[in-house]
C-alpha cells in the first residue's frame, strides 16, 4: 500500500493511492475516493516528532571521504521544521557557501518501539520513503550540526509511504541533480541494516508512530544551488523531487497537514 498526506480544497487527509486515485484511509481500510493524484498536492507523507539519522553508514561514502570504519552506529538528529514534502521548495539561506544533497531511504515507524530487537524491526515499521537530508556543509564544519541540518526545508520526505518493502537491504537509491545521476548505490552497501540501526536507536529514544529514521547517504554527496532541481529515487518506492529557491525568497511556510488522532498525526 502506498499511503499519502494530502491537501485538496482546504482540507487534509491521509489517504491510499490506488493506481492514480487516492482514496481516504480509514485506518487500515479503504474509505471513499479522494480524487486523482493530479487533482491533490502531496504533503510530507508523515509528521514526525522525532528524526533520527544515521551518519557514515555507506561503505562508498566512508571509502570516498577516506573515514574510519564505524565501530557503531553514528547518529544525529534533524528537528521537524526541517520537513517538506514533494515539488516543494528547498530554500538556500544566503549565508551557506556549501549546501548539499544526501539521498536516503527513510524508515517510518508504526507502533511505539523501544528496546527493539533487530529481528522483529519489521514488525514496528509501518513502511519507507524517500528522503533528502540537505545539509548545510559550512554550518556543520565550524560545528553548528543543529543549524546545519535542521534549517527549514531541510528533511524533504515523499512522495509517499510503501508500505510493502519486504526486504529494505535489496533497493537501489539514485540521486539525480539537474537530471544528470550523482548517487547511485544498492541498499546493501549499509554498514549498518534497518535492524541494526533500530535496535541501537531504541536502547535510549523511544520513537513514535509517524516517526522517522533516516539511514544514511550513499558515496556522492555534493553541492545545490538555486534553480537546480534534486530527485531522489528509490526502486520500489518511488521519486521524490524538490528545487532548490535562493534563501531571499519568499519565506517558507511549513503546510504540516495534520490529521488529529490518526497515527500519522
Amino acid at each position: 500500500m502506498r499511503i499519502v498526506r494530502y491537501s485538496l480544497d482546504g482540507r487534509t487527509g491521509v489517504g491510499a493511492l490506488v493506481g492514480d486515485v487516492v482514496h481516504d484511509l480509514l485506518e487500515v481500510e479503504l474509505g471513499a475516493v479522494v480524487g486523482r493524484l493530479s487533482e491533490l498536492t502531496l504533503l510530507a507523507p508523515c509528521d514526525p516528532s522525532t528524526i533520527v539519522c544515521a551518519g557514515s553508514n555507506y561503505a562508498g561514502q566512508i571509502i570516498e571521504k577516506g573515514r574510519p570504519w564505524p565501530q557503531q552506529p553514528s547518529l544525529f538528529l534533524k528537528s521537524p521544521n526541517a520537513i517538506t514534502g514533494l515539488d516543494a521548495s528547498i530554500r538556500h539561506p544566503a549565508e551557506v557557501q556549501r549546501l548539499e544533497y544526501e539521498g536516503e531511504l527513510a524508515v517510518v515507524i508504526g507502533r511505539t518501539a523501544r528496546n527493539v530487537p533487530a529481528t522483529r524491526a519489521a514488525d514496528f515499521i509501518l513502511g519507507y520513503t524517500c528522503a533528502n537530508d540537505v545539509t548545510a556543509d559550512d554550518w556543520r564544519a565550524d560545528g553548528q550540526w543543529a543549524r546545519a541540518k535542521s534549517a527549514d526545508t531541510f528533511c524533504p520526505l515523499g512522495p509517499w509511504i510503501e508500505t510493502d518493502i519486504s526486504d529494505p537491504s535489496a533497493l537501489q537509491i539514485t540521486t539525480r541533480l539537474a537530471g544528470q545521476v550523482v548517487q547511485s548505490a544498492p541498499t546493501s552497501e549499509m554498514v549498518f541494516g534497518v535492524g541494526e540501526l533500530l535496535a541501537f536507536v531504541t536502547r535510549w529514544i523511544t520513537l513514535e508512530p509517524g516517526d522517522v529514521l533516516l539511514t544514511g547517504s550513499p558515496a556522492g554527496v555534493g553541492p545545490m544551488k538555486p534553480g537546480d532541481v534534486v530527485e531522489v529515487e528509490i526502486s520500489g518506492i518511488g521519486t521524490l523531487r524538490n528545487t532548490v529557491i535562493d534563501g531571499g525568497a519568499t519565506r517558507f511556510a511549513r503546510a504540516s497537514g495534520a490529521v488529529d488522532g490518526h497515527y500519522l498525526r
